[in-house]
Parts: C-alpha cells; structure tokens; sequence
C-alpha cells in the first residue's frame, strides 16, 4: 500500500501534507481529532486504493501537517480541505470524514457544495447534545495524561517534535470543551448525497445520527453494531473486526457508485 503521489500543499498560510492512493473516481479521506491519514483509514486504503483516487490529508495542527496558533474550527478545516483540492486540480470529489472529520465534511458540504459529489458522514455530531451523557464534562477535566496513547505514538512517530503534540492535544480540547450547537440550516442546506453512518455503541448517540439523516433530504443511515470507529479501523487495543470493516466499506463503495 504505497501512495502514487505524496507531498505538501501551501493553504490558507500553512503546509498542509496529502496522500494520493490508486486512480478513478475521487474520495477524499479526512481523519478524527488529534488523529492522522494512516490511523483512521489504513484499512479503508487497503481495500479501495484500487477502485478510487483516495485523497488523504492531514488536518491543520495533526500528522505531518503544519500548526496553527488560533483555535480549531471545522469552518477553518472545510475551508484548508476545499483549498487543498483546488491546489491539486481536483474541482469536485466525495468525501468521507470520520468522528471530527465528519462534521469537517458537513461544513464542506455545507461551505463548499460546489466540489462535493457525496459525503459519508461517519460518527460526527453538531449539537452537543448529540454526544453521551458525560462526554463534555469529561472533556472539560481532559489532561494531556488522558489522551490516549496510541494517538501520541502515532504523531510523534510522524512529528518528532513533542511541543507540538501538546499544541494538538490543547487546540483539539478546546475545540470540544468550547464547542457551540450548529444552526440547523448547516445540515438542511447540504444538497448532495450524504450516508451517515454511526455506532450503535458511539460516543455520539444513534438517535442524533437519525436526527442529521433526517435533516439532510435524501439521505441515507446506517448504524452498525461498533463502538466508536471498530466498523473502519481498528480499536485502541489494536483489535479489528475484518468482517465488520468489509461490510462498511462494501456500503460506502456501493453508495458512491450508485
């Protein structure tokens, strides 16, 4: 699983670094909070990279990608991805976000409608109330010994530099800890083709999943027995349902080409 090109983009004032895997119809991959290309969608990759151009691409502050010193916001993130496209000559593509990512894909679809073909929103939210009871006040006693390990082995792993992981950590949670209920116009105004798809088990609850779905006009929902992210990637311990996986990914390849 080799990428066809990798490299750096100049957007909105900072270097942001992609991946390009396979060839076709394009999908562009946008990872969780303090998360990274590779992390999310390894498996994802390995099962498409020969039937789509897969974009990925690492947010501002994560993976090998330059960092900001002002706050995080999905507003911002849509704008660096949609900049990052136009960049690489892509004028319009699909798009699956995953956990922050998806909310990140619904402000493209919502910021940028004209270069989004469909979106698959996998485990977001946009009213805090989506979440489950105890997730942002939880968030709000977050300390950087909290934040799970795996996710700093992979960043250091990809940014050597230690200051800027505690960067990623404080700009992640305050993005959480301050985060306000979107208008529900975000959502009603997204006219391509969304899939949602959720955790019977998520950090956000199914029935804001079938609140979004119902929101977006068209759309599709489907909520799979899996915590949060177990049916595309694998869990922290590093367990993985490869059956789970395949069907995810056989819907969504189904879903865009149809």
């Amino acid at each position: 699983m080799n990428p066809v090109e990798k490299g750096y983009k100049k957007v909105n004032g900072i270097q942001l670094y992609y991946e390009i895997y396979g060839s076709g119809k394009p999908l562009v991959l946008i990872h969780g909070g303090g998360s990274s290309i590779l992390y999310d969608f390894k498996e994802v990759i390995a099962r498409l990279e020969d039937k789509f151009q897969l974009i990925g691409i690492d947010l501002q502050n994560h993976g090998r990608s330059e960092h900001r010193d002002i706050p995080e916001t999905f507003e911002q993130d849509a704008d660096d991805v949609a900049g990052l496209l136009a960049e690489l000559n892509i004028g319009k593509a699909s798009f699956w976000g995953f956990s922050n990512g998806g909310s990140t894909v619904m402000q493209i679809g919502h910021r940028h409608p004209g270069i989004v073909e469909k979106l698959i929103v996998a485990s977001a939210f946009y009213k805090r109330s989506g979440m489950i009871d105890g997730f942002f006040e939880g968030m709000q006693e977050a300390t950087f010994d909290s934040m799970p390990e795996p996710f700093k082995i992979n960043f250091l792993n990809l940014n050597p530099d230690f200051s800027k992981l505690e960067n990623l950590f404080e700009k992640d949670c305050t993005r959480m800890q301050t985060f306000q209920d979107w208008d529900d116009e975000v959502l009603t105004s997204i006219k391509s083709p969304t899939l949602f798809i959720s955790g019977d088990q998520d950090v956000m609850k199914p029935e804001h999943a079938a609140a979004m779905w119902r929101l977006v006009k068209g759309s599709r929902l489907m909520i799979l027995p899996a915590t949060h992210g177990v049916y595309m990637m694998p869990d922290f311990d590093g367990s993985i349902d490869v059956n789970l996986i395949d069907f995810t990914v056989r819907e969504v390849e189904k879903f865009i080409n149809h």
